[in-house]
């Protein structure tokens, strides 16, 4: 049985390091190197989470299959899926850039686990330094001179509003104080979201800025501005009761009904429309990725967990990591993350996007019982 501490429920977003192709010579002419698709931001794209393929009880062994950093016996290396960055920027092999298929040479991978709009930002204009690494808009220059850049993925903002702060008290209401926590958050929330896109903005013209001191048109390569989705189902979609203790013991989703259908329904499309709002603004592409998860979140009533006897699937698993606060399997870091199937998912919808026109607005969306295969796009609610 799983039981989540009280003690710190901490759930950091995602940002990071060259991972692909190299820094390459500043000196390059741009659209000489080899094409490259590079992300930005936090976790969410960064690929924290990547480690897991499901959700399992089982802490020994390979987790009934679910654990890509298991070696043997109870060794386990996550640095198979992170690389360098295993417990910092956690850049998975299998994030979303790199899930993305062949829409570039090259995959480079700037994004870190816990970034805010100021690790993206230029040092010389406001941008702070991250995990020992230079602001992700400068490591975007060096990327600009050595390859021909022609799409930059980015998700931001999610740490700047406070998602871990959230995701703990929502988590505290449920599991010590026996009281909600939307009326408390939607307040924090609505005083800080007109700043935090702000910055969500600033952000995109810091990129611009890079792009064309390095000699690009802005027409020479596209931005795909990108929303978060619900690792949590509505009240009703959660296969486990809110009157006992399996949502926390069991499931990992310690959450109220009310709770669940807040996040669900009003932050997740909250922040949605408002980033595509600044997508708007700003002249880029928007890929709302809301209902990316949708039937496949944790708890969810139309996955299952794994177990000895239902092996991990992308058809029948969830998608996103639960929190598993006694980090008896990995870290709590990597709590409410799309894991491997849903960073697969994700690259399929950054892969559909790209075939898209570059100011378009889609939403992706998944097929029950299908795979990531199966992802595709609607027109952006």
């Amino acid at each position: 049985m799983r039981r989540l501490a009280c003690a710190a429920v901490t759930v950091p977003l995602a940002a990071g390091a060259l991972l692909a192709g190299g820094a390459g010579t500043a000196g390059a002419a741009p659209r000489t190197g080899p094409t490259a698709v590079v992300s930005m931001g936090d976790s969410y794209i960064s690929g924290e989470a990547g480690r897991w393929k499901g959700n399992s009880l089982t802490n020994t062994g390979s987790r009934n299959g679910t654990d890509r950093g298991w070696i043997s016996g109870s060794t386990y290396d996550p640095a198979k899926v992170y690389g360098a960055t295993a417990g910092g920027c956690h850049r998975s092999d299998s994030a979303e850039v790199h899930s993305a298929g062949a829409i570039a040479d090259v995959a480079v991978n700037l994004a870190c686990s816990g970034a805010v709009s100021q690790n993206v930002f230029r040092a010389s204009n406001g941008g702070v330094s991250y995990r020992g690494e230079a602001p992700q808009a400068d490591q975007l220059a060096a990327v600009a001179a050595s390859h021909d850049v022609k799409v930059i993925a980015l998700s931001i903002g999610g740490n700047d509003l406070g998602f871990a702060d959230i995701i703990k008290s929502c988590a505290y209401d449920f599991i010590i104080w026996n009281s909600y926590c939307h009326d408390d958050q939607q307040y924090a929330v609505d005083q800080k979201i007109d700043a935090v896109m702000g910055k969500v903005g600033k952000s995109v013209d810091e990129i611009r800025a890079v792009m064309r001191t390095a000699g690009y048109a802005d027409s020479s390569y596209r931005i795909v501005l990108q929303s978060y989705p619900s690792p949590i189902p509505r009240g009703a979609e959660n296969r486990y009761t809110q009157s006992d203790w399996s949502r926390l013991n069991t499931g990992g989703c310690p959450f109220w009904n009310r709770d669940s259908d807040w996040a669900r329904d009003s932050l997740v499309p909250q922040i949605a429309n408002r980033i595509k709002g600044v997508a708007a603004a700003k002249g880029v592409q928007f890929l709302d990725l809301r209902d990316m998860l949708q039937g496949r979140e944790v708890c969810a009533k139309a996955s299952k967990q794994v177990s000895s006897t239902v092996p991990a699937s992308a058809k029948t698993s969830e998608w996103a990591r639960w929190i598993d606060n006694n980090e008896s399997q990995g870290l709590i870091q990597e709590s409410m993350h799309p894991n491997h199937y849903g960073q697969l998912a994700a690259g399929r919808c950054l892969a559909l996007a790209v075939a898209q026109p570059a100011g378009s607005a889609s939403g992706c969306k998944n097929t029950a019982g299908s795979d990531h295969t199966g992802m595709f796009l609607t027109p952006a609610p």
